[in-house]
C-alpha cells in the first residue's frame, strides 16, 4: 500500500466524531450487477467528504452466502467478491485517509458462516470430532434426541439449535445458532476461537482500519451448562451480559493499545501501513436495559464507545428523550467515555417513516406490515432530531440515506424479500430490508444513479419517487435535509463547544428541550404542541425549518444559537 497523508493528528478523534455507517451492498455500484461495492464507495467519498464525516463504519465486506447480509462471515482475511478484492479495500481505507476519513469495520465474534472452513471441518468431522470443539454441539433431548437441547430461541424466530445429519445420513447433534441456522455460534471457552479473533484485528489494523465495530457484543459467552431459560429475573442470563464477557474485550483493547502504542506488528512510529493514525478504537453493539451493566463495557481498559439503543429506540416525546439523553450521560460519567447517539441503522425502521407513526419508539417485537405514517410529520420531525443528536455530547453515527431523509420503502413485493427476519417468521415481520434499500444518487428513474447506464435492476427495488429525493436534487436546494446535515457537521466542526464535553440543562416551557454547550452555544427543541419564543440570543446559526411570522420556533423545530 502506498503512504498518504494521515488526518489531523489528534488520538482523541472518536470521542466527538461524527461517523457515517455504509451498507455496502446498497451504497453504489460500479458495475452495474445490480450490488454496491467497494469501488462505488470509492467513487463517492468526495461526497462523503463534502458532508464532512470524521469516518465510515462498514457493514462486513467480506467473503459470505448473504444468508444474513453478511453477517455470516465465511472468511475474515479476504472481502466478498461481489464487493471487490482486498487490494481494492486496501484502496478505500488509504483514499479515505487522504481526505481525513477513518475506516471502522464490522467483526462478528458470536458466530461465523456455515460455509466457513472451521465448521465445515466440524461437520464432516462427525461427533466427538476436535473441530466441533470450536463451537457449541450437543446432542438433543427426547428419547431419539428429536428435540433441541434447550429452550433457548432464535433472534430471527424459532429455536435457535439446528440438527445435523452424520456422515452415514442419520439424524445428528445440534449446533447452536442464536441467529439463523447458517450462523453456527462459537464456543468463546476455546483457545483457538480467542486466538483467531486477536489476529483478525491485527489483519485490519495492519492495513490501515481505524478502528473495528462488534456485533451483538454482549451476546458472546455462554453458560457452558447450557441451562434452559427462565422466567426468574435473577438467575444470571445464559448468553447474555456475561461477566466473563469482559475479559475478552480487555484483550482486545491491548491489541487496539499496541498500535496506539507505536508497537505493533508492521511499523513503529506515528502513522501505520497507508498513513493510517495509531488510535484504533473498539465499538460495540451493546443492547442492554441496565444503565450500569452497560458501562462496564466502557472502562478504560475496554472498549472505547458503545452505541446508545435507548436514545434510538426512544420515542419522539420530551420528557422521555431528556431521561434518556440524562440516564445515558449519566452512566458514562464513571467510566469517563464519550456517549454515541443515533436515530437509524440497518437494521432499524428509518427515521423519517418511525417519527411519523403514533407510536414514534421503536421495538423489534412491535414491527408489522401495514403501519400508517405521515412523512411529513416524520420528515419535520426527523430534521429537528438531526440538530438535536449532533449537538449533544460525544459521537454521532448517521446511517447512510438519513442525510437525504429516505423513507423506510414499505411496500418491497414479498418475493423480492431476502431477510431472515421475515423468512423466520412465517412473513409476519417485515424485517429490515426496507432500510436496506440502494440509495438514490441523480438522475428521474430507477436506478437513480445508483449504478452506471444499462445496469442491472438493484437487489432491491426503489421507489419511483425518490426522484425527489436524490443527492443530485437535494445538493442544489439550500433547505433539503442533505443541505441541512451539511451545514449541521460544518458548524459542530467549528463550533468549540461543540463534540466531546458537558451539557447544561436550560430553564424551557413545557414540552421544549433546551441546552447549552460551550460557553456560546445553545441548542432549542419544540416538542409542545404550540410555537414558543426563541430565548435570548447573539445569532441564529441554523434552524430544522422555518420560523413563524412573529420569530417563535414552531413545533417539532430545532434551533442552534449564539450568544
Amino acid at each position: 500500500m502506498a503512504d498518504t497523508p494521515q488526518p489531523e493528528a489528534d488520538e482523541n478523534w472518536w470521542r466527538g466524531a461524527v461517523i457515517y455507517q455504509v451498507y455496502p451492498r446498497s451504497f453504489a455500484d460500479s458495475n452495474g450487477d445490480g450490488t454496491g461495492d467497494l469501488a462505488g464507495v470509492r467513487s463517492r467519498l468526495p461526497y462523503l467528504a463534502e458532508l464532512g464525516v470524521d469516518a465510515l463504519w462498514f457493514n462486513p465486506w467480506y467473503p459470505s452466502p448473504m444468508a444474513d447480509g453478511g453477517y455470516d462471515v465465511a472468511d475474515y482475511r479476504d472481502v466478498e467478491p461481489v464487493f471487490g478484492t482486498l487490494a481494492e479495500a486496501e484502496k478505500l481505507i488509504s483514499e479515505a485517509l487522504a481526505l481525513g476519513i477513518r475506516t471502522i469495520i464490522d467483526i462478528v465474534p458470536n458466530h461465523i458462516s456455515a460455509a466457513h472452513p472451521w465448521f465445515r471441518e466440524a461437520l464432516a468431522g462427525g461427533p466427538g470430532h476436535p473441530a466441533r470443539e470450536r463451537f457449541w454441539f450437543r446432542p438433543g433431548r427426547g428419547e431419539h434426541g428429536e428435540l433441541p437441547p434447550n429452550n433457548w430461541p432464535s433472534q430471527f424466530g424459532g429455536p435457535a439449535w439446528t440438527r445435523t445429519t452424520d456422515p452415514d445420513g442419520t439424524p445428528g447433534d445440534w449446533f447452536l445458532n442464536l441467529f439463523d441456522s447458517e450462523q453456527p455460534d462459537l464456543n468463546w471457552n476455546h483457545p483457538q476461537v480467542r486466538a483467531e479473533h486477536e489476529d483478525i484485528l491485527r489483519f485490519w489494523f495492519d492495513r490501515g482500519a481505524g478502528g473495528v465495530r462488534i456485533d451483538s457484543a454482549a451476546m458472546v459467552c455462554k453458560d457452558p451448562l447450557l441451562p434452559d431459560l427462565t422466567d426468574d429475573p435473577a438467575a444470571p442470563h445464559p448468553y447474555i451480559d456475561r461477566d466473563e464477557l469482559h475479559d475478552i474485550y480487555r484483550s482486545w483493547r491491548r491489541v487496539a493499545d499496541a498500535y496506539s502504542a507505536g508497537s505493533g506488528t508492521a511499523a513503529d512510529n506515528n502513522v501505520r501501513p497507508g498513513g493510517a493514525p495509531r488510535t484504533r478504537i473498539l465499538v460495540g453493539e451493546v443492547w442492554l436495559p441496565d444503565a450500569e451493566r452497560f458501562a462496564r463495557y466502557l472502562r478504560p481498559d475496554e472498549m472505547h464507545t458503545a452505541f446508545n439503543f435507548d436514545f434510538l429506540s426512544c420515542p419522539w416525546e420530551p420528557e422521555r428523550l431528556r431521561a434518556s439523553i440524562d440516564v445515558t450521560l449519566a452512566a458514562h460519567a464513571p467510566v469517563r467515555a464519550p456517549a454515541t447517539w443515533v436515530l437509524c441503522n440497518h437494521d432499524v425502521t428509518r427515521t423519517v417513516t418511525r417519527y411519523g407513526r403514533a407510536d414514534t419508539g421503536f421495538d423489534f417485537a412491535t414491527k408489522a406490515f401495514g403501519v400508517p405514517t405521515d412523512l411529513e410529520l416524520g420528515t419535520r420531525r426527523a430534521r429537528a432530531a438531526a440538530l438535536l443528536t449532533l449537538a449533544l455530547p460525544g459521537s454521532v453515527y448517521l446511517y447512510q440515506g438519513e442525510e437525504l431523509g429516505l423513507p423506510e420503502v414499505e411496500d418491497i413485493p414479498v418475493e423480492r424479500l431476502q431477510d431472515p427476519m421475515y423468512l423466520r417468521s412465517g412473513g409476519a415481520n417485515p424485517g429490515r430490508d426496507g432500510c436496506r434499500v440502494p440509495l438514490p444518487w441523480s438522475g428521474d428513474r430507477a436506478p437513480f444513479g445508483f449504478g452506471p447506464a444499462g445496469s442491472a435492476e438493484p437487489w432491491l427495488p426503489q421507489p419511483a419517487d425518490w426522484a425527489a429525493r436524490t443527492a443530485e436534487v437535494q445538493a442544489a436546494d439550500p433547505a433539503s435535509m442533505l443541505s441541512l446535515y451539511r451545514a449541521a457537521i460544518a458548524l459542530r466542526k467549528a463550533e468549540p463547544g461543540l463534540g466531546d464535553g458537558p451539557l447544561e440543562w436550560l430553564a424551557a416551557a413545557p414540552g421544549v428541550l433546551a441546552f447549552r454547550r460551550g460557553e456560546r452555544f445553545s441548542c432549542v427543541v419544540n416538542l409542545s404542541p404550540e410555537a414558543v419564543e426563541l430565548p435570548p440570543h447573539g445569532e441564529l446559526l441554523l434552524t430544522s425549518g422555518p420560523l413563524t411570522p412573529e420569530g417563535r420556533l414552531p413545533r417539532d423545530t430545532a434551533v442552534w444559537l449564539r450568544d
